[in-house]
C-alpha cells in the first residue's frame, strides 16, 4: 500500500496559483489603501498576471515528461492525477494569462471611467483568471467543474458591475440563469458517468467505458451527452448561444472582451479534455453531436452578424458577439474531427491552434472598439467612419483585426487557421461539415469586409470628422492594442510554428 501522504509540486501549480494569491493580496489591499490609491490595484494586478506568465517558463523549458500532482496514491504509473501540467496544459494557461493581461491593461482606463469599484473588479477578474488556468490542468471531473465555476461566478459579478444600469443588471441575471442551468445539467452527467464507472479520474474513465456493463450503457451515454451541455453553453454553441449579444452588450466593454476569449477557452479546453481524454470509447456518441453543433453555431452566428445594421446602437459590440459565436462553431470542427481522425492530438491541435490566433485579434479589435466607445459611446459601426484620417495607427490595427477574423491577407495568420480547421474535418471524412464552413466563411467575409471598409471612408460631416481626434489614449489601451497587434502580426509570420506549438501531446 503507498503512503497516504505525499508532496505537491508547486512548480506545477504555479500559475493558476499565483493568480489567485494575487487576487487575495488585491482585496486585502483595497480595504487599507485610501480612495486616491486605488489605481495601484490595477498596476498590482497587471503585474501578478505577469508574474504568473513567467512562471511558465521553468515548466516549458523542462523536459517534455508532464509533472503531475495530487495523484491517487498506491498507483504505480501515476495515470491517476488530479493536476498535470503537460505541453497541453502550458498552451492554454498561456492563452488564458496572455488574454488575461490584455483585459487587465484595457480595464485600466474603464474602471476609472465608469467609475467602477476597483477593488472589487480586480478581484474578481483575477479569481476568473486563476479558475480559467486552473482548468486546463484538469484531470477528473470533479475539479474539472470545479474548475469551470470558478472560472464562471466571477463572471456573472464582473458583466453587472455597472451598478444602477438597467441592461447591465439584466445581462448579468441572464447569464447568471442560463449558465447555472447548464452547469446543473452538466452535475448530473457527472454523476451519471460516476456511477457508470465508479471513478472520477478522466484516464480511469476512459479505461472503465471501454468495457462497461451493458446494464449500465445508457447510463453511461446519457452522462456523456449531459456531460457535455456545461462546456457547450461556455462556447456559446448553439442552442446555448442566447446570452451572448445582450450579455455583451451590458457588461463594461473589457469584461465582454474577456468572456469572448477566455470564456471561449475555458469552455473548448473543457470540451476537448472530456471527449478526447474521458470518453473516446464513446466517441460515436459525441462527434456528430458535436459535428451537428459546428454547423448549426457557425451559421447562426454569422447569419445574425451579417443582418446587423451600422447604424443601430451598440451595433459593433454586438457584431463582434455574433462573430464570435460564428468563430465558436470553426473552433468546434476539429473537436468533432478528432471522433473520427486516427490522431485526435492533432485535430485537437488545429483547435488549439485556431484559439491562439482568435485570442490574439478579437481581443484586438475590442480594444480598438473600447478606444472609440471613449468619444462614441454608443460603438455604433458608423462612428468608426473616417477613424483612419483621426487615428490612422488605430484604424490600421482594427482592419488588419478584422481581416485575420476573415481570414483575408495580410491576415496570414486568420487563413492559415481557417486552413488548419478545414482540413481537420476534410481528414476525419466530414466533408459536408467543410463545405458548409466554406460557406460560412464566404458569408463573414461580407460584413468583415464592411466593417473594413467604413474604416478607412471620409467622414461625412465636419463634427464626425473631429470627433475623438485631439482625446488623449490611455497608455495602458494603447499597449493593448500594440501588443494585440503584435501577436498578430508574430503568428502571421510564422504559422507552422503556431500549429506545431499548440499540436502538444495531450494523449
Amino acid at each position: 500500500m503507498g503512503s497516504l501522504i505525499q508532496s505537491v509540486d508547486w512548480l506545477a501549480i504555479a500559475p493558476p496559483t499565483v493568480t489567485a494569491v494575487v487576487a487575495l493580496a488585491v482585496l486585502v489591499a483595497d480595504l487599507f489603501l485610501p480612495e486616491g490609491r486605488k489605481p495601484l490595484l490595477g498596476r498590482l494586478s497587471v503585474a501578478g498576471l505577469l508574474l504568473a506568465g513567467l512562471s511558465l517558463l521553468p515548466l516549458l523549458d523542462g523536459d517534455r515528461a508532464p509533472r503531475s500532482t495530487f495523484c491517487l496514491t498506491g498507483v504505480p504509473d501515476r495515470d491517476a492525477c488530479s493536476y498535470t501540467a503537460d505541453h497541453f496544459t502550458l498552451v492554454i494557461q498561456l492563452l488564458v494569462l496572455g488574454g488575461a493581461l490584455l483585459t487587465a491593461l484595457l480595464s485600466m482606463s474603464a474602471v476609472r471611467d465608469q467609475r467602477l469599484p476597483e477593488g472589487e473588479f480586480w478581484f474578481l477578474l483575477l479569481s476568473s483568471a486563476a479558475g480559467a488556468a486552473l482548468l486546463p490542468a484538469s484531470r477528473d471531473l470533479a475539479t474539472l467543474v470545479v474548475a469551470l465555476e470558478v472560472a464562471s461566478l466571477p463572471a456573472f459579478a464582473l458583466v453587472g458591475m455597472r451598478r444602477g444600469e438597467r441592461r447591465s443588471s439584466e445581462a448579468a441575471l441572464k447569464f447568471f440563469l442560463s449558465s447555472v442551468t447548464a452547469t446543473a445539467v452538466t452535475l448530473l452527467g457527472v454523476s451519471f458517468v460516476y456511477a457508470a464507472t465508479g471513478t472520477l479520474h478522466l484516464t480511469e474513465v476512459a479505461d472503465k467505458l471501454g468495457h462497461v456493463d451493458p446494464r449500465l450503457d445508457t447510463l453511461a451515454q446519457a452522462g456523456v451527452a449531459l456531460t457535455l451541455v456545461g462546456f457547450a453553453f461556455k462556447t456559446a454553441a448553439v442552442p446555448f448561444h442566447f446570452w451572448v449579444p445582450d450579455t455583451y452588450v451590458g457588461a463594461p466593454l473589457p469584461v465582454a472582451a474577456y468572456l469572448s476569449v477566455i470564456g471561449k477557452a475555458v469552455g473548448f479546453t473543457g470540451l476537448i479534455l472530456v471527449t478526447v481524454v474521458a470518453f473516446p470509447s464513446y466517441a460515436s456518441v459525441w462527434a456528430p453531436a458535436l459535428a451537428v453543433l459546428a454547423a448549426l453555431t457557425m451559421t447562426a452566428g454569422n447569419v445574425a452578424a451579417l443582418r446587423q445594421r451600422p447604424e443601430r446602437p451598440h451595433s459593433a459590440v454586438r457584431l463582434l458577439a455574433w462573430s464570435s459565436v460564428g468563430q465558436a462553431g470553426y473552433l468546434l470542427v476539429p473537436i468533432a474531427a478528432a471522433g473520427y481522425a486516427d490522431d485526435p492530438a492533432h485535430a485537437v491541435g488545429s483547435t488549439v491552434a485556431y484559439a491562439l490566433m482568435y485570442a490574439a485579434v478579437n481581443l484586438g479589435a475590442f480594444a480598438v472598439a473600447a478606444l472609440v466607445a471613449r468619444t462614441s459611446p454608443q460603438n455604433r459601426i458608423t462612428d468608426y467612419r473616417g477613424l483612419y484620417a483621426r487615428r490612422p495607427l488605430a484604424a490600421l490595427a482594427q482592419g488588419f483585426f478584422l481581416l485575420c477574423l476573415a481570414g483575408l491577407p495580410p491576415g496570414i495568420i486568420g487563413l492559415f487557421a481557417k486552413v488548419t480547421v478545414f482540413t481537420a474535418a476534410v481528414d476525419a471524412g466530414l466533408g459536408w461539415l467543410a463545405v458548409v464552413m466554406a460557406l460560412n466563411v464566404v458569408i463573414a467575409l461580407y460584413y468583415y469586409l464592411q466593417w473594413t471598409a467604413i474604416l478607412f471612408r471620409p467622414a461625412e460631416e465636419a463634427g464626425e470628422a473631429g470627433a475623438g481626434e485631439g482625446a488623449r489614449v490611455p497608455v495602458p489601451l494603447s499597449v493593448a492594442i500594440a501588443l494585440a497587434a503584435v501577436a498578430g502580426i508574430a503568428l502571421s509570420g510564422a504559422p507552422q510554428l503556431v500549429l506545431r506549438f499548440a499540436s502538444g501531446a495531450l494523449l
